[in-house]
């Protein structure tokens, strides 16, 4: 996969290599100029070098004639082999044009030697008047030569005159090469920087206007880029949690529609069950009578027969009244302490009903008609079959973020699997209820009540009584019961 970091680097490198290709095009051609100019000055500086050797040579060989010593001898030696040298460069400076003058020029130069060492020779053979003539003769081929350097100095910028122009017009056209290579590089810079950069600012326009789609809440519309870098594999991984975060919401909807009708479902179970509840007792005609009968006894000066019935009255009341919604805890226990009035005048002294409880817990909500079952249910099965009657202990205690109800009797018990029926909602005995309503009807509202599976408790062995514990959470307990009071 070719990264943007590769990108710029490659990017980088071409401007670089075509930075220096102009550069070492630029070097080359200057350079070629500059030896062809350099191999022409170099000419014209060795034929002058000869001419003034020449001289200094015939110079020479005066002093030599003058003073025949050692070290004038050694200063005309020197002299002469360096014409052989220069002579040696000037026959490579050859070419058609200057050929025939070039050969005579080089003849001159063998000629000088020739006639300085004679004179020389002569010197030393003490022949000075042959000496001398030889020296006249070097004399005037050292003027000669003087005169056929300027000659072939001529010559050589008369032939490189064309090839001087010829440079100057190789240096305009350099320039002009120069300046349009310049624009050229220039143009392609800025078309390859520009497709450089769609490559790398279309992906990243596309994935702006995706994102920007996906703020507006369009989940459905695919993430494409196609590029071979690090933002498409970004792209790849933003249409990964775009599909995502499609499927989650997807999810989330279709757990709220499930939800909805679940709620919808207890909604309409609860109120069913507490339709079915209340139509189990012809409320107002029993209500109209009791209050009739209690009148009647008081009149007949029955007082405990009057406040017996209105303590059925009451109860029958609270039953008509709060069955649909739920009570504090507060209400529950003066509608159980009614019922207990009630079932005290029927069992006397057989029925032995203790009570513990923390009055900072009565605020508590709790659906309506839940105590009274629950100790009647204690009633039916652990006094009314003993002879000797029984005894129900009832509490309520706090404990921290719940608050717990036990009612407790010393009644035969029940069996692990009668526990598992009540629990389960399988039993739904209610005879023998005034209200018609078992432990398992309890358990059910409760559940719907709390939330929660784990609202009751009971603890139990045949022969060892039975207690029967139920859990309110506090904060859900309250909060259910602003809502229905706010409803009210």
């Amino acid at each position: 996969m070719n990264s943007i970091q590769k990108k710029i680097w490659g990017l980088a490198i071409i401007v670089l290599l075509i930075m220096a290709i102009t550069w070492v095009s630029l070097i080359y051609y200057n350079q070629k100029m500059l030896d062809q100019y350099n191999a022409i000055l170099e000419r014209y500086l060795i034929m002058n070098e000869i001419s003034r050797k020449s001289q200094q040579t015939v110079t020479a060989l005066n002093n030599y004639l003058l003073i025949p010593s050692i070290e004038n001898f050694e200063v005309i030696d020197e002299n002469k082999k360096q014409i052989q040298m220069m002579k040696h460069e000037v026959t490579l400076f050859k070419n058609v044009e200057n050929e025939l003058a070039l050969t005579n020029y080089v003849n001159l130069i063998d000629s000088l030697v020739d006639t300085v060492e004679r004179s020389v020779f002569f010197q030393t053979e003490e022949e000075t008047e042959y000496s001398m003539t030889a020296f006249k003769e070097a004399t005037h081929i050292s003027n000669f030569i003087s005169e056929r350097t300027l000659t072939l100095i001529d010559l050589e910028l008369r032939t490189y005159d064309l090839f001087y122009r010829g440079i100057m017009d190789q240096s305009e056209d350099l320039k002009r090469l120069g300046f349009w290579l310049l624009l050229l590089i220039t143009f392609l810079l800025l078309l390859f920087t520009y497709w450089f950069s769609l490559r790398i600012t279309k992906p990243v326009e596309k994935l702006t206007r995706a994102a920007n789609e996906l703020s507006k809440g369009r989940f459905d519309l695919k993430v494409e880029v196609d590029s071979h870098d690090e933002i498409a594999f970004l792209a790849k991984m933003f249409d990964r949690m775009r599909v995502n975060i499609n499927n989650l919401i997807s999810e989330i909807q279709h757990k709220a529609q499930l939800e909805k009708e679940l709620q919808q479902s207890k909604l309409l179970l609860k109120e069913s069950q507490l339709r079915h509840l209340q139509s189990q007792i012809n409320p107002h005609f029993l209500f109209n009578t009791l209050n009739t009968l209690s009148k009647k006894a008081y009149m007949e000066g029955s007082e405990e027969t009057s406040d017996l019935l209105v303590s059925v009255a009451g109860l029958l009341r609270y039953n008509l009244k709060h069955l649909d919604k739920p009570m504090t805890l507060f209400d529950e226990v003066n509608v159980l302490k009614q019922y207990i009035d009630i079932q005290k005048s029927r069992y006397t002294d057989r029925l032995h009903f203790v009570t513990e409880i923390d009055e900072s817990c009565l605020s508590i909500a709790i659906p309506g008609l839940t105590l009274q079952p629950l100790v009647e249910n204690a009633v039916i099965y652990a006094v009314e079959p003993q002879e000797e009657g029984g005894t129900i202990w009832f509490r309520i205690k706090d404990n921290g973020a719940k608050v717990t109800i036990e009612v407790e009797d010393n009644g035969p018990g029940m069996t692990e699997e009668k526990i598992q029926e009540i629990l389960e909602g399988k039993e739904d005995t209610t005879s023998g209820h005034a209200t018609g309503i078992g432990l398992s009807n309890v358990v059910k509202r409760l559940r719907l009540f709390n939330g929660s599976e784990e609202v009751m408790k009971i603890e139990s062995k045949l022969g060892s009584g039975t207690k029967v514990m139920i859990h309110l959470l506090k904060d859900r307990g309250l909060e259910e019961h602003d809502k229905n009071t706010n409803r009210g």
